[in-house]
């Protein structure tokens, strides 16, 4: 019986601070590819869930670089191999300096293994599998300056980091935050259908639509 193309994502809740980690799949993969989308502090859950499943990351995929997205590299690639760790280029130097990944406000300090590549506004992934799901790298500044957002026009979907969460959106008083980006990024989410599912960096998934009608930190833009 053939496996029909269906892209799956499991969202693994995370550390101290509830940080969300997922792994994004196709059972249709033969190959039983997935990428891993931000490794948090104490990943042991979403590691032991790839290796119960004999999935094969191909890619880790870092929204951001603040500590509590990188705290499980080293884990990670510990026990899973030498994934390939992306992130955008702003953040180059985030994982290595407690300073930029605000660790060294809330130690112990973290030093994570450092990028291997570098991901940009517009850059198309394909996640393999039968299905061909593509994704398109947007880039959301404001809450950190390389934040990204991870969208799959196909199944609708969209993991946003910390740019976006149910009610609410992420902090921009950090140091190398940027409130006026912080209300550009939104605009440009909100350009995106309202059926959209969102899969934040903190807490359950939502939709564009029910955030444009109900999160009031949306309702004063531009």
């Amino acid at each position: 019986m053939s496996v029909e193309p269906s892209l799956q994502l499991k969202r693994f809740e995370l550390g101290d601070f509830a940080t969300n980690g997922y792994v994004v799949f196709d059972p249709s993969d033969n190959a039983k590819s997935c990428w891993i989308v931000d490794c948090p502090y104490q990943p042991e859950a979403m590691i032991e869930f790839i290796l119960r499943e004999g999935l094969k990351p191909e890619l880790c995929i870092l929204t951001h670089c603040h500590c509590d997205h990188i705290a499980g590299l080293a884990e990670m690639r510990l026990k899973l191999g030498p994934v390939p760790v992306l992130c955008h280029a702003l953040e180059k130097d985030f994982n290595a300096d407690p300073n930029l990944n605000l660790s060294g406000f809330i130690p112990p300090p973290v030093f994570a293994p450092e990028p291997e590549g570098f991901l940009a506004a517009g850059q198309i992934l394909m996640l393999p599998g039968l299905g061909g799901f593509t994704f398109q790298i947007v880039h959301l500044p404001g809450h950190s300056p390389g934040m990204i957002c991870v969208w799959c026009a196909q199944a609708n979907l969209a993991l946003v980091g910390d740019t976006l969460f149910a009610d609410s959106i992420g902090r921009t008083d950090f140091p190398t935050s940027d409130p006026a980006a912080m209300d550009r990024s939104l605009q440009l989410l909100l350009t995106l259908p309202d059926a959209t599912e969102i899969y934040p960096g903190h807490g359950d998934a939502t939709t564009i639509g029910r955030e444009r009608r109900r999160n009031p930190f949306l309702q004063n833009l531009g």
